[in-house]
C-alpha cells in the first residue's frame, strides 16, 4: 500500500470481523455521560499513548480516531480505525497496565471521557455493558498479541533469559515480539540502533526509546504496570494472603476480599496458573460453547479487583512461620507480610520430558502450554502433542486450527482412560489430527529448532520417524511445594495434606490448646488451608478448584471465629465438639 493509499485508508473505520470493535447504543452512551464529561478532540490530537498508563475510558461521539503501533517510529502501522459509537482501549485500562498502542484523532469530533476508576465500578455493576467492554476488551488483545504489539524481546534462542522473558510475557498475556538474534534479519540493526552489545542481550524494547538490558521478571512487571510486589520493607498485616493466582487463589481473592476480609494474593510468575494456557475449557458450568482458560482468568482477576483484593505479580513466596497466632511470610526479595490465614494454591508444574535433545529446544519449539502465542511460532507445520489427558486433548484441538497435522502420542492404549469422553470424541473426528497409542518421543532431530521426532512403539519395539517443527509436552504435573518441606506436612509425592490425612500427622500439642482438630482444607499448621492441585486428593479440575478456593474462605471464618472461645472451656466447663460444623454463608 502506498503513503496516499495508507493515509486514505486511515479515514476508513475498521470492519468489526472479531467481534472486538462493537458499538455503543445511544443508552449506554448517555448512561456513560452522567459519568465522565464530553469535550472536543482536535485532528492530530493523541489521546493515549503507547507505554503509558491509561486515565479515561473513551467513547467516539463524533469524529474519527486511528489506533497505532509504534506512532512515530520505524514500523509505525494503523491496528484499527473507530468512528461514532465506537470505545478505546484494551485489557490494560481495566486492569492498571501502561497501553501497547497510542490513539490520535485523525477527524475532528467529540469524546466522552470516563475516569477509569468510575468505568471500572461501571462494568462491574452493569452487566450488559460490562460483558460487552470485557469482551472487546479480550478480543482486543489477543489481536494485538497475534500482531506482535507492545514490547520486542531482543535475544538468542539458546539463551535462557531469552526463554525466561518470553515465557513470563506470554503466560502474562503480555503483547510482544520476540527478535532471535540468530535467525532474524532486524536483529543486527536494532543491536546498532540502540548500540547494545550482544553480551548485554536478552533486551526489551518499548516506545523505540525505553531499553531494559536482561531485566528480571520484577523488572518487566513494572515496566507493564503490572500490580506491584510486596515492596522490601514490611507490608504489615492482612487477614488472607493467598499463595496462588489460579482458579482456586483467584476464586479464594474473590470471596475473601468480598466478605470483607482484606486479601492479598501472590503469584510468582502470572495469574492464570495452567488453566490459563487451556485453549479452550468445554465443560465449566456454564459456558455451554466453552471458554478459553485465558478468557476466564481474565474475567477473574477483575472480578477480584472489584471486590479489592489486591494482587501481585511477580511475587514468589519462600518462607511461612508461624508468628503470635498469626504467620510471616517471606518473599524471594526479602520482603515479608503476616496474615491472620494463609491459602495455599500455589498448584502444580507440568512435568518435563527428559529426551536427548529436547532440553536445548525447550522454550524454542518444545512448550509446555499450548496458547496463542505458541500456536503463533508454528502456522502450517506439523506439530506433535504428548499426552493422554484432558490438557493434551485440548492443546491438540486448538493447534489443529494452526498447524497442518497434530500427531498426538499416547503411551497408554486407550484415549478413553484419562481423557473425557467429549474430547475424545472430539480428538478422534478431526482430520488434522493423528492418534498414535502405545507411542513414545525416543529423541528429537533439529540444530536450531525442531524438525524431527522418533518414536516408538513400546508394545512391538518399532521406530518410525515423524516430522515436526513443535512438540508439546502434558504428561501430568508435580506441586509446588519444594519452599513447604519441614513447614507442614505433605504426602509423598509434595502435595499438601489437608483435613483427615492432616489430622493423622499433625502435632497434638498445637491442636489441643484449639479444642479442635483441621477442618476439611485445613493443613498441619491451624489458620493454613490449600485449594486447588496443590492439594493430596483434589480432583484435578478447573470448577474443582475453584469450589475449594470458596470454600477455603469459609473454613478462614470459621477459624477466626473460633480461635477465642475454644482456647478455654465453655461456661458450663464443657469444651465443643472438636471440627464443629461449617456453617452456611
Amino acid at each position: 500500500m502506498s503513503a496516499a493509499e495508507h493515509k486514505h485508508a486511515a479515514f476508513r473505520e475498521t470492519p468489526d470481523r472479531y467481534g472486538a470493535f462493537p458499538r455503543l447504543t445511544p443508552e449506554q452512551l448517555l448512561d456513560l455521560t452522567a459519568h465522565g464529561e464530553r469535550r472536543r478532540a482536535a485532528v492530530g490530537e493523541v489521546l493515549f499513548c503507547e507505554g503509558q498508563p491509561f486515565r479515561e475510558f473513551l467513547a467516539i461521539l463524533s469524529g474519527t480516531v486511528e489506533i497505532l503501533h509504534d506512532h512515530g517510529g520505524p514500523d509505525e502501522r494503523t491496528v484499527a480505525v473507530h468512528g461514532p459509537g465506537r470505545f478505546l482501549g484494551e485489557l490494560g485500562l481495566l486492569e492498571g497496565q501502561a497501553a501497547f498502542d497510542t490513539a490520535v484523532v485523525r477527524r475532528a469530533g467529540e469524546i466522552l471521557a470516563v475516569p477509569v476508576e468510575q468505568q471500572r465500578a461501571l462494568v462491574g455493576r452493569d452487566p450488559v455493558l460490562g460483558d460487552l467492554i470485557l469482551r472487546a476488551y479480550l478480543s482486543r488483545r489477543y489481536l494485538l498479541i497475534g500482531l506482535g504489539a507492545g514490547f520486542r524481546i531482543l535475544g538468542s534462542c539458546y539463551s535462557p533469559d531469552t526463554v525466561r522473558l518470553r515465557e513470563f510475557a506470554a503466560r502474562n498475556r503480555l503483547p510482544h515480539r520476540w527478535v532471535d538474534l540468530e535467525r532474524d534479519k532486524d536483529a543486527e540493526a536494532l543491536l546498532r540502533r540502540f548500540a547494545i552489545p550482544t553480551e548485554e542481550t536478552p533486551v526489551v524494547l518499548w516506545k523505540g526509546d525505553r531499553v531494559l538490558r536482561n531485566p528480571s521478571n520484577a523488572e518487566l512487571a513494572r515496566l507493564i504496570g503490572l500490580p506491584a510486589p510486596v515492596p522490601s520493607s514490611d507490608t504489615g498485616r492482612c487477614d488472607v494472603l493467598v499463595v496462588g493466582a489460579g482458579p482456586a487463589g483467584l476464586a479464594a481473592s474473590v470471596y475473601g476480599a468480598s466478605d470483607g476480609l482484606t486479601t492479598v494474593t501472590v503469584d510468582a510468575v502470572a495469574t492464570g496458573g495452567q488453566a490459563a494456557t487451556s485453549s479452550r475449557i468445554e465443560n465449566y458450568l456454564g459456558f455451554p460453547s466453552g471458554i478459553s482458560g485465558g478468557e476466564l482468568i481474565e474475567r477473574a482477576v477483575l472480578q477480584a479487583h472489584k471486590f479489592g483484593a489486591r494482587l501481585m505479580v511477580p511475587a514468589q513466596v519462600t518462607g511461612l512461620t508461624p508468628q503470635d497466632d498469626e504467620y510471616a511470610v517471606t518473599f524471594s526479595d526479602g520482603s515479608r507480610a503476616r496474615a491472620g490465614a494463609v491459602v495455599l494454591a500455589s498448584g502444580v508444574w507440568y512435568r518435563r520430558l527428559e529426551r536427548p535433545g529436547l532440553e536445548r529446544l525447550e522454550g524454542i519449539s518444545v512448550y509446555y502450554a499450548a496458547t496463542v502465542h505458541e500456536a503463533s511460532l508454528c502456522e502450517a507445520d506439523p506439530v506433535a502433542v504428548v499426552g493422554g489427558g484432558n490438557s493434551a486433548g485440548q492443546a491438540a484441538l486448538f493447534l489443529a486450527n494452526h498447524a497442518s497435522k497434530v500427531h498426538l502420542l499416547v503411551r497408554g492404549g486407550d484415549l478413553n482412560a484419562d481423557m473425557s469422553r467429549y474430547l475424545v470424541d472430539q480428538v478422534e473426528q478431526h482430520p488434522r489430527i493423528e492418534v498414535l497409542l502405545h507411542t513414545e518421543v525416543r529423541d528429537a532431530g533439529g540444530e536450531e529448532k525442531l524438525e524431527s521426532l522418533t518414536v516408538e512403539d513400546n508394545t512391538s519395539g518399532e521406530r518410525r520417524e515423524l516430522q515436526a517443527s513443535a512438540l508439546f509436552v502434558f504428561i501430568g504435573a508435580r506441586p509446588r511445594t519444594e519452599w513447604l518441606k519441614g513447614v507442614l506436612a505433605l504426602d509423598e509425592k509434595g502435595f499438601v495434606l489437608t483435613g483427615a490425612d492432616a489430622r493423622a500427622v499433625a502435632d497434638a500439642n498445637r491442636w489441643a490448646s484449639l479444642g479442635r482438630d483441621p477442618m476439611l482444607l485445613e493443613t498441619t499448621l491451624p489458620g493454613v488451608f490449600a485449594a486447588g492441585d496443590v492439594r493430596s486428593g483434589s480432583v484435578k479440575r478447573v470448577a474443582s478448584a475453584t469450589g475449594e478456593g470458596a470454600m477455603a474462605i469459609r473454613l478462614v471464618h470459621e477459624h477466626r471465629e473460633r480461635r477465642g472461645n475454644l482456647v478455654t472451656a465453655g461456661p458450663e466447663g464443657r469444651r465443643p465438639v472438636p471440627g464443629g460444623s461449617v456453617s452456611s454463608r
